[in-house]
């Protein structure tokens, strides 16, 4: 077995990283940059990224990163890629380890992942790595394996230690009750929402997705949401806060489906998350709560509810 050593990224391992991304997943990762080993010395520079290397007879045989935002209180443990020689020695957790406890050294209150359902590796390395799962992103990003599949991706969240992210304690739709329960006893509760930062309503579009952030949820955005061309793929995420029971039942009845929480990248809430327009899927997941979550929105969108105006309950 060849010696593996773990240490910093260099910026002349720049070409390296990217012949690796390149010899795993051929022109199909979904993250453009790797492909230039310009703009993989830039992020490192502006420090966007911080990276860790494997390296084995000399060679980067291995790469993850932590993905950085100077106006968030998470970083993204992401951009993971092992040569196939030396898979099997769990190269893959050891630099995530690592870098979580960088993630603490720089300041960072918690971290989280995206891990790929098209195989079980990276859902299990999450787990060995403390990660606990709060949502899935269906048809997320588009597959780095190729072809017209999109990749559905499971949310995983790591809260570095001595900072704590509670739920608000809130009224939970019957439908969702036993899903948030769990995440209460996970992440624990507080009587009232963290406060919001930033604007509050946004919307972008990424990999033909509609990628919306919203503060609340009233009967005017309501119907300006429903007036949106019937065949985009909208992803929303919602401030969890008071309201939060009216708003699941108003957006389940213009077709969204619940899929679970993401933590606020900008404050220290959670978001919920709804998603319209996604394909049927069957997936095998490692978390069990996901794959029932996922049980659940395949189960919704085969059987959508009926519309009804906005402003009344279903």
């Amino acid at each position: 077995m060849e010696a593996i050593t773990l240490r910093g990224y260099r910026t002349s391992d720049a070409p390296a990283v990217s012949r690796l991304f390149r010899k795993i997943y051929g022109d199909h990762y979904a993250q453009p940059h790797v492909y230039l080993p310009r703009m993989i010395s830039q992020n490192h520079a502006d420090r966007r990224w911080h990276s860790l290397v494997a390296v084995a007879n000399g060679q980067v045989a291995g790469h993850s990163a932590l993905i950085l935002d100077k106006g968030s209180s998470l970083a993204e443990l992401a951009l993971s890629v092992v040569d196939p020689q030396i898979r099997g020695q769990q190269v893959a957790t050891q630099l995530g380890r690592h870098l979580l406890i960088h993630a603490q050294a720089l300041g960072y209150q918690g971290v989280t992942i995206k891990q790929m359902t098209h195989h079980p590796y990276t859902q299990k390395m999450a787990a060995g790595l403390g990660f606990h799962n709060t949502g899935v992103l269906p048809d997320h990003a588009p597959s780095p394996f190729g072809g017209a599949v999109t990749e559905s991706l499971v949310l995983g969240y790591a809260p570095v230690d001595g900072y704590q992210r509670p739920l608000p304690a809130l009224t939970w739709p019957d439908e969702c009750r036993e899903f948030m329960q769990q995440m209460c006893d996970v992440f624990g509760t507080r009587l009232n929402a963290s406060p919001w930062i930033g604007a509050p309503a946004q919307l972008e579009q990424r990999w033909g997705r509609y990628d919306g952030v919203f503060s609340e949820m009233d009967d005017s955005l309501l119907r300006q949401l429903q007036q949106l061309p019937d065949h985009w793929l909208i992803s929303i995420r919602l401030r969890l806060a008071q309201g939060f029971d009216n708003a699941w039942r108003q957006l389940s009845t213009m077709g969204f489906v619940f899929s679970g929480l993401a933590p606020d990248d900008r404050g220290a809430g959670w978001l919920a998350l709804f998603h319209r327009g996604f394909q049927p899927k069957s997936l095998t997941l490692h978390c069990p709560q996901m794959q029932q979550l996922h049980d659940d929105m395949q189960r919704q969108i085969a059987s959508p509810p009926k519309l009804h105006a906005c402003g009344n309950h279903p």
